[in-house]
């Protein structure tokens, strides 16, 4: 077995359980009654979401190009901290935090390339709701269990009868389900149609070559299916608090990403726990850890927060580490507290 395979965002993670089946589950999303181990989203959550994407929307992208890299570096006594986590974990760590209108941005190696890995799922499910309108969602997909190539919780459960859009959307977000996103990237024009899409977003760095679960495997140095922790930031910012998305798909994607059940080690693990914070990881082989979240204050003040990192140094087996990322991000939430 692969080692992409074996090691998965699903280690050692209880509860993984399928989908529960129910009718126009994108229609009352807002309502729906969590299951076991998962909190529902309150309505009040997801108009605080919708209220904070209009008080940001002038801060967003809307389909214009990224713009130039001038973000400043952080204040030397961030930047130290985070090359003191890279020598501690013997990692490459970027960071990028957009500026807002009351903090100016983070920026550690935010330029250089790291490897998607699964945080391009949540961009994937952006393009399907840009594409479509919200009946597709009810449209079922087919597939036989040899489909299933990737780490694949939800999906390998229901090869016989296959599941709609709207289920895989769900699978791809909350379990980070590889034949989910395999399927779905077919729904927008396979890996060229999901790198179309950045570019209309402004993304001209940001490229997705492979389906899962190539795409985790790439080399140190190879441009496939890579991003930046600038680009992707941007990407995010566009899609959950800009106008990328009208607001009722923008609120069903915050939904989804809130109760998303793989991220608890990472950035979530590093804000105090009286902020939101709605993510969607991504691992990989050569010891790729990624995450990629927005979080709000108890003030409701929005940010961007994207980390990313590898240990390629340490060759294709190294172990990721979720607490590298978690204290990366406790360093950005005691700058933004």
């Amino acid at each position: 077995m692969a080692a992409s395979d074996a090691k998965t965002e699903n280690e050692g993670r209880v509860g993984v359980t399928p989908t529960t089946r129910r009718a126009q589950p994108w229609q009352t999303f807002a309502m729906r009654t969590p299951g076991p181990h998962l909190p529902a989203v309150s309505r009040r959550e997801l108009l605080l979401a919708m209220a904070t994407c209009a008080s940001l929307a002038g801060c967003a992208r809307s389909g214009g190009a990224h713009p130039a890299s001038t973000a400043p570096s952080p204040a030397p006594d961030l930047q130290n901290r985070f090359a003191e986590l890279e020598h501690r974990y013997a990692a490459r760590l970027g960071v990028y935090v957009p500026a807002t209108g009351t903090t100016s941005a983070i920026a550690y190696r935010a330029d250089e390339r790291f490897a998607f890995c699964s945080t391009f799922k949540a961009l994937l499910v952006a393009a399907v709701l840009y594409q479509y309108p919200l009946s597709h969602l009810d449209k079922v997909v087919t597939y036989t269990s040899a489909d299933i190539r990737s780490t694949s919780p939800i999906t390998e459960q229901h090869a016989a009868t296959g599941m709609s859009v709207g289920e895989l959307c769900d699978a791809a977000i909350r379990y980070s389900d590889g034949t989910a996103a395999n399927l779905l990237l077919a729904e927008v024009g396979g890996t060229s149609g999901f790198t179309g899409y950045l570019r209309g977003l402004g993304d001209s760095v940001s490229r997705l070559d492979q389906q899962e679960p190539e795409l985790n495997r790439d080399p140190p140095g190879d441009e496939r299916d890579t991003t930046t922790a600038h680009a992707i930031a941007l990407d995010y910012q566009q899609v959950v608090l800009g106008d990328a998305l009208p607001p009722d798909k923008r609120a069903m994607l915050t939904d989804w990403m809130a109760r998303n059940t793989t991220g608890a080690h990472r950035i979530r693990a590093g804000f105090p726990a009286d902020w939101k914070v709605i993510d969607k990881t991504g691992s990989g082989d050569y010891g790729r850890a990624n995450d990629v979240a927005v979080v709000w204050s108890p003030a409701g003040v929005s940010h961007v927060v994207a980390i990313v990192s590898d240990r390629a140094s340490a060759g294709y087996d190294a172990e990721w580490s979720e607490a590298l990322v978690a204290d990366a991000a406790r360093c950005v939430a005691a700058v933004l507290a």
